[in-house]
């Protein structure tokens, strides 16, 4: 009899969070995501909506976060 895994629960969210912005000379130099900011109102963008609560608390437990990407 074989075992099949739980399919993995997944969700992609978004939620607003202060960016620092230096510009030297009309062009922007550096952007500095503070990303020590709590996650609040955050807004599903895929997944499952049960989901949510959990993944909040994931991403708001204190561990690294893997990489950053900027743009869509």
């Amino acid at each position: 009899m074989s075992q099949s895994s739980p399919a993995p629960r997944r969700v992609v969210f978004q939620y607003l969070v202060p960016v620092h912005v230096e510009v030297e000379d009309g062009l922007v130099a550096c952007v500095t995501v503070i990303d020590e900011t709590p996650v609040r109102d955050p807004t599903i963008v895929e997944g499952d909506p049960a989901y949510l609560g959990e993944a909040v608390q994931a991403a708001d437990d204190g561990q690294d976060w893997p990489s950053w990407r900027f743009g869509y």
